[in-house]
C-alpha cells in the first residue's frame, strides 16, 4: 500500500464513500466532529485506503492512536493469538496473565518505583475518571485544579476537568463541582502578557501567592490535573521549569500531581512519558490512545501508597480487555526496540524542516512540540499573532485533498502526530505537501 501514496483517483468524497457517509447521516449521532469526508477500508503502515480506493498518507495516527502504525504484523499476531485463548473474562471479577503483566510492565515504564498499582478501563476519559475518584478517595478533599485549554475527556468527572472549547460544556450542565480551572503556561501568547524567562514561571507562582490566599484553601486542593504537553488546546509546551514548580508547589501542599498522558505518552514524544522531559515524579499517570495500537484500553498507574482504596470501590466490566492487555505488552515491546528513537530523530528532522518553512510563511507564527508530536499555530500576522482559525481549516481541507491526512487542535493550529514507524520519505511526501498548501493558502 505504500507505492504511489498519496493516490488521489476520484473526486473526494467518491461514490462508495458518498453511499456510507449518507448512512451515517441518518443512523449515527451527529454529536461526531468529522472535518472531512474519510471512509476508510483498509489502513497498513502509514497508510490508509478509503472505500474507492483512493490512498492517503496518515499523519493523525487515528488521533494519536496508531503508534506502532496501523495493522503492525506483531500486533495483529497477538490479537489473534489471544482471540483464539479467549477473549473475555472480566479482569475485575477473575484472573488472567495478560492483565497482570501488563500492570507489572506499566509500572517498569512510567516514572518512579517500578512497583506501582494500575487500574484498567476502556479509554482516556475512563483512566481520567478513575484518577479524579482515586485522587478524592486518597486524600480525603474535595477539590480539583484543572488548566484552561485542557482536555481530559468528555464523559462528566472528565469534561468537569476539561476546559479546551465551550461546545464540549454546553448544555451539560451542572457538572461535577469543586473544579477550578487556572492559566496554563502558554508563552507564545502568555495569559499575564509576560516574557519567559523573565517572567520566573509566574504562572505557578499565581497559584501560591493569589488562588491559595484569595479564593481557595490548598489544604482542601487534592489534586492537580495537567497534560504535559497540552493537546487539543494547542499542542501547547510549556517552558523547561513549569513542570518541576508545579510539582513542587503540589508536595509543599499535599496535593497531588495528576499527569494526562493519554495523548502525550507512549513514546509520542520520544520519551516513554512526556513527563520525563521534565524530571517529575507524578502521583498518579493516566493513559490510553497509543497504548494498545488501536485497540480500546485506558489505565490509571498509580504509586503504591496512593492507589488505597478499597475492593468494591472502582471497577469496569471490560476494562483491562485480555486481547486489548497482549496488544498493550507488544505495542510497548514495539516502542522498546526502537520506535521511540524513531520519534526522536523523524521529529527533530521534521521540526527542522517546518522552522525553515516558518521564516517563509508569514502564517506560521509558532511551531512546537517534541518527538512526533507537532504543533503549528497559524497567526494572520506576526505582530498582532491574530489568530487564523479559516486558514488552519483551509490547510486541513486541501492537505485531505492532495492525500494527506491532519487534524487542528485549538482554534488555529495544525498538529502532525504520525505514526512513529514513519520514514525519512514518507515525512518529505508530507512536508513537501504542507509546503505546497501553505502557499497557496496565504496567497489566497
Amino acid at each position: 500500500m505504500k507505492d504511489k501514496t498519496p493516490l488521489i483517483t476520484t473526486e473526494l468524497p467518491g461514490p462508495e464513500a458518498k453511499q456510507v457517509l449518507e448512512k451515517d447521516q441518518r443512523f449515527v449521532s451527529q454529536s461526531y466532529t468529522r472535518v472531512y469526508p474519510l471512509v476508510v477500508k483498509r489502513a497498513k503502515g502509514a497508510v490508509v485506503e478509503d472505500v474507492d480506493s483512493n490512498r492517503f498518507l496518515d499523519f493523525t495516527s487515528g488521533i494519536a492512536v496508531c503508534n506502532t502504525g496501523h495493522c503492525h504484523p506483531r500486533i495483529v499476531e497477538a490479537i489473534h493469538h489471544q482471540a483464539e485463548q479467549f477473549i473475555h473474562m472480566s479482569g475485575t471479577d477473575f484472573y488472567y496473565d495478560a492483565q497482570s503483566a501488563l500492570a507489572q510492565k506499566l509500572g517498569e515504564i512510567t516514572p518512579g518505583p517500578t512497583e506501582k498499582r494500575v487500574f484498567f478501563g476502556n479509554s482516556g476519559a475512563e483512566a481520567i475518571e478513575a484518577a479524579l475518584k482515586l485522587a478524592r478517595y486518597h486524600t480525603k478533599r474535595p477539590r480539583i485544579l484543572a488548566f484552561l485549554g485542557a482536555f481530559h475527556g468528555r464523559t462528566m468527572g472528565a469534561l468537569s476537568l476539561t476546559a479546551s472549547k465551550v461546545i464540549h460544556e454546553r448544555g451539560f450542565s451542572p457538572l461535577v463541582p469543586g473544579v477550578t480551572h487556572i492559566p496554563y503556561a502558554y508563552c507564545y501568547r502568555c495569559p499575564y502578557h509576560l516574557q519567559y524567562p523573565k517572567c520566573e514561571i509566574a504562572c505557578v507562582e499565581w497559584i501560591r501567592e493569589d488562588l491559595f490566599t484569595r479564593s481557595i484553601p490548598p489544604e482542601e486542593v487534592a489534586a492537580i490535573f495537567v497534560e504535559p504537553i497540552q493537546g487539543e488546546g494547542g499542542y501547547i509546551v510549556p517552558p523547561p521549569e513549569f513542570h518541576q514548580k508545579l510539582y513542587e508547589l503540589a508536595k509543599e501542599f499535599g496535593i497531588l500531581f495528576v499527569a494526562d498522558e493519554v495523548q502525550t505518552g507512549m513514546g509520542r514524544t520520544g520519551r516513554m512519558m512526556a513527563i520525563e522531559h521534565w524530571g517529575v515524579i507524578p502521583d498518579i499517570i493516566a493513559l490510553a490512545k497509543g497504548i494498545a495500537s488501536g485497540m480500546p484500553l485506558g489505565a490509571t498507574v498509580s504509586q503504591t501508597e496512593v492507589m488505597n482504596w478499597v475492593p468494591g470501590s472502582h471497577a469496569s466490566t471490560f476494562g483491562g480487555n485480555p486481547i486489548s492487555c497482549q496488544a498493550a505488552l507488544t505495542t510497548i515491546a514495539l516502542l522498546e526496540e526502537g520506535l521511540i528513537e524513531n520519534a526522536v530523530r523523524l521529529g527533530e528532522y521534521i521540526f527542522d524542516r517546518l522552522r525553515e518553512l516558518q521564516k517563509r510563511f508569514q502564517m506560521i507564527g509558532d511551531v512546537r512540540g517534541k518527538g512526533l508530536m507537532v504543533g503549528i499555530e497559524l497567526i494572520k500576522d506576526r505582530e498582532s499573532k491574530k489568530k487564523a482559525a479559516e486558514e488552519r481549516n483551509a490547510v486541513i481541507q486541501s492537505c485531505f485533498e492532495k492525500g494527506l491526512l491532519i487534524l487542528g487542535c485549538g482554534e488555529n493550529v495544525v498538529r502532525l502526530v504520525p505514526p512513529l514507524i514513519i520514514t525519512r520519505n514518507e515525512a518529505d511526501t508530507a512536508l513537501t505537501i504542507l509546503e505546497e498548501v501553505f502557499n497557496k493558502v496565504e496567497k489566497s
